[in-house]
């Protein structure tokens, strides 16, 4: 009797426990060892024998029921229920590529490749196909065949990102080659996680930026976001979203769900849609997601939504099914470049069930499209083939080959194995004097791995097929436009391209089709949180909300802009809509407004006022009142008046070089002038009156001569002090830009202050020294009063001035050169009236008292000689 020997268990222990499929080797019997595979098990549905195999994963059918799994017992195989033509035509492409292959006598000459294509839907059974590929299907091997190894040297598929996730990952640990043509998910990029992946379909990575590149082109800065939720929707959805960030795209929502979900979660989401102010979705879902969600927004009549999908979904076939489908019309999104597989179509047209006898996904697909059954025996209403039914006339989603995209890429992970393969059987010892040729019989899954990773080919239309060094294929995407065709289907248009190996301002192009849009709108759709600030207005960030959106309010008095507001240039100030820079006006005091008119008028009347009065003097020059008046200096009183009213005329007007020298220097000279000639007038009277010596002619000290001379040189102080004014720093035109923000003030700038200050201070010494003496000579007989009216022309000049200070200081603009202007009229008005309007008074209207008589009164018997 024999020993039992040791049991040994062979488990993977991976992250599907559930799901393990443990191979015991059991010892038994007289020395006779056998392996039992443990687990469920099924043959592929459609199957060919070769000197090597190539593995296939497809879903001919979609959807299954909700169901929560107990992980009491081991679930059962899953029944799909819905057709997925496309499916079932990319194992066809593949059955099709390797029958090319076996037919090249350029590739693998006498060699034949096989495949085994399993049709399994759900990642628990998808994960089971993977499984079966990598170790066989046979339930027992014995001592003398387990050397014989049953496993693909690579496996094609699946689609989904989703399960490709679940299966690659543990395939990889033993190098078996994935090659997917759908799977696009980022995260497969990650050699550590993934070692043995590869695909024909660019990652997600470049179809995110794509689509944010897409949202951004059409203005479209307030969008939502739904994702299937498994790891292509996740990675997708981040992806875009980051990419949209960086393009200034604000995200309103981000949702997730699986087709698997329970009915509550979808209806959350739609409730989510129906309160967004978004009119854009960016769906990253397969087709199974999006054809529960249109037809639930359909349901509850949500519309109004331009939706953005991933290449998984946005030229399915299978879209016109769902009873939302009408709401996809208009969608845009990325997907593969379409193609052309020479041979294709017949090779479709030309299937019938009897090459595929053991498949029953064939027969179910052969009885769906032609409404008849193969089983005679089933009792069914259905009547039976007859046997000459063929795809040669039929017209379907399965013998299409106008868009062949998804397809291509199956044609090509085919090619991309045989070019592998071929390279193993074909060593070239001249070339590689190490390398060592191979049996087809003996080349191991990890050779054509290291072999896949230096595949580069052209397809014989022209496509470049290679793998970088995440086993990632070259990103080219066509923009296309999902549009009703006149059957009531969905086609996608193209519209534009994207490719990724451009520079990236090249790398997204329009064409000139035209788009058709979401629930037929003429143009673009808008969708924004905010919209876009009026001219002359900026963005204000709304408190605890994103970037896109704001408030819009005016922008401050002299900024423009629509963005962020920016202050005009010194010069120029904003218009009245605030989203222009015009130049400032330019303000200076002029004749022609009022002030300037009154101030030239009264200027001029003062000019009038003292001709007048020269013309009644010099009328009435012998008589005694003017004689007594000393008439030389009065004349040349009221020809110094005459200069006052008329160099105030040059303080109006556009201040040039010169007018901004003349004026100050004419003012300054001829008020010290007309302050000379008082001054001596006063001392004359002061000579004649204080004489304390009688018989003693004092006058003779200060007679015409000594007048002049005094007047003279009073004078030539002032225009001394103007010409080193004048030569040392001038005064000059400047625009004054600090005093007013929305105008320029052309004014005169001083030069120098104190030379300014300088003449100001003498003509008020002069002035101050002409009141003393006035004053002193206040007490004079009262039929010669002149002392009393100089004095209060004094007071009237010097109140004047004192004023003028600190109003010229504090007037702003125009207004400084308006109060010097009245300073210089109140003065010289003061002067006029106070001096000469008495005498003027008593030489037209009181005769009488134009006597030597009256004039020299009671208190002097003085001859006083003028």
């Amino acid at each position: 009797m024999s020993t039992p020997l040791p049991v040994v268990e062979r488990v993977y222990k991976g992250s599907m426990l559930a799901l393990r499929l443990p191979v015991l080797v059991l010892l038994f019997g007289k020395g006779n060892s056998v392996c039992r595979l443990q687990g469920l098990t099924q043959a592929p549905e459609l199957a060919q024998d070769g000197d090597m195999v190539i593995g296939g994963i497809f879903s001919f059918r979609t959807g299954q029921d909700y169901v929560v799994d107990t992980f009491q017992t081991l679930p059962e195989f899953r029944k799909c229920k819905n057709f997925n033509f496309r499916e079932f035509k990319f194992a066809q492409v593949m059955i099709f590529a390797i029958n090319e292959i076996n037919k090249n006598p350029e590739i693998l000459p006498n060699v034949t490749i096989g495949y085994k294509i399993y049709n399994r839907c759900g990642t628990m059974d998808i994960l089971r196909a993977a499984l079966a590929l990598a170790g066989g299907t046979q339930k027992e091997i014995s001592h003398d065949n387990c050397t014989e190894t049953d496993t693909v040297q690579a496996i094609l598929g699946h689609s989904g990102s989703r399960p490709t996730i679940a299966f690659a990952q543990v395939v990889g640990r033993f190098q078996i080659p994935v090659i997917s043509h759908f799977a696009t998910c980022a995260c497969l990029s990650d050699r550590k996680r993934y070692p043995s992946f590869f695909r024909t379909i660019p990652s997600d990575y470049y179809q995110s930026r794509a689509l944010a590149k897409l949202v951004k082109y059409f203005g479209w800065t307030w969008v939502g976001a739904v994702a299937v939720n498994n790891e292509y929707g996740f990675n997708g959805i981040a992806a875009f979203i980051q990419a949209a960030q960086e393009y200034g795209i604000c995200i309103e929502y981000s949702e997730a769900f699986s087709s698997s979900d329970p009915p509550k979660r979808l209806f959350e989401i739609t409730e989510v849609i129906r309160m967004s102010t978004s009119r854009v979705i960016v769906a990253f879902m397969t087709h199974r997601e999006v054809k529960l969600l249109s037809t639930a927004l359909y349901q509850q009549n949500i519309t109004g939504l331009q939706w953005i999908g991933s290449d998984a979904w946005i030229t399915d076939d299978s879209l016109a099914d769902s009873r939302g489908h009408s709401l996809l019309v208009g969608s845009l999104g990325f997907t593969v470049r379409r193609a052309k597989i020479t041979g294709l179509e017949e090779h479709l047209r030309q299937l019938h069930p009897a090459q595929f006898p053991k498949s029953q996904f064939f027969k179910n697909f052969w009885e769906e499209v032609f409404d008849c059954s193969l089983d005679e025996t089933e009792n069914t209403q259905t009547q039976s083939c007859s046997g000459f039914e063929s795809l040669e006339n039929v017209d379907s989603v399965f013998t299409d080959v106008s868009e062949l995209r998804f397809s291509n890429n199956v044609y090509k992970s085919v090619y991309a194995v045989a070019k592998a393969l071929d390279a193993l059987v074909k060593c070239n010892k001249k070339l590689l004097p190490n390398e060592n040729c191979i049996k087809p019989k003996n080349i191991q899954p990890w050779q054509v791995l290291q072999k896949l990773n230096s595949v580069n080919f052209t397809t014989a239309e022209g496509e470049r097929v290679s793998f970088d060094s995440n086993g990632d294929s070259l990103a080219s995407y066509e923009l296309v436009n999902l549009q009703m065709t006149n059957k009531g289907t969905l086609t996608g248009e193209t519209v534009g391209i994207f490719d990724a190996s451009l520079p990236e301002s090249h790398q997204f192009i329009m064409n000139s089709i035209p788009i058709v849009w979401s629930n037929g709108l003429e143009g673009v759709p808008v969708s924004v949180c905010s919209k876009q600030c009026a001219p002359g207005t900026q963005k204000v960030l709304s408190k605890g909300k994103p970037i896109c959106c704001y408030d819009c309010i005016p922008c401050p008095t002299g900024e423009i802009n629509s963005i962020l507001c920016m202050k005009c240039p010194l010069e120029y100030w904003s218009n009245r809509e605030r989203d222009a820079c015009i130049p400032k006006h330019i303000e200076f005091l002029v004749y022609g407004e009022i002030l300037g008119t009154l101030l030239a008028f009264f200027s001029l009347f003062g000019v009038l006022i003292t001709a007048m009065t020269a013309i009644i003097f010099y009328c009435h020059k012998e008589t005694p009142l003017v004689r007594a008046n000393n008439s030389e200096l009065s004349f040349l009183l009221l020809f110094s008046l005459t200069l006052c009213f008329l160099c105030s005329l040059t303080f109006i007007g556009r201040p040039t070089e010169w007018s901004c020298m003349l004026r100050h220097t004419a003012f300054g000279i001829t008020f010290v002038l007309c302050i000379s000639c008082v001054l001596g007038k006063t001392i004359v009277v002061l000579m004649a009156f204080r004489a304390t010596l009688p018989g003693r002619n004092v006058m003779k000290w200060f007679g015409p001569a000594q007048q002049r001379i005094s007047v003279l040189a009073f004078t030539a102080i002032q225009v001394l002090i103007c010409i080193l004014w004048l030569t040392i720093n001038p005064p000059f035109p400047f625009m004054n830009l600090s005093l007013y923000n929305d105008r320029i003030i052309l004014e005169c700038n001083l030069g120098s202050v104190v030379g300014f200050w300088a003449v100001l201070g003498y003509i008020g010494l002069l002035a101050l020294l002409c009141f003393v003496l006035a004053f002193l000579a206040r007490s004079l007989p009262d039929n010669f009063n002149e002392a009393k009216f100089i004095t209060f022309s004094m007071l009237i000049f010097c109140a004047v001035w004192i004023a003028f200070v600190p109003a010229y200081v504090s007037s702003p603009g125009k207004f400084t050169v308006a109060v010097e202007i009245f300073a210089i009229l109140a003065s010289s008005y003061g002067l006029l009236l106070c001096i000469f309007l008495p005498k003027c008074f008593i030489l037209l209207f009181r005769p009488e008292k134009n006597t030597k008589k009256h004039i020299m009164g009671k208190s002097s018997n003085n001859d006083i000689q003028y």
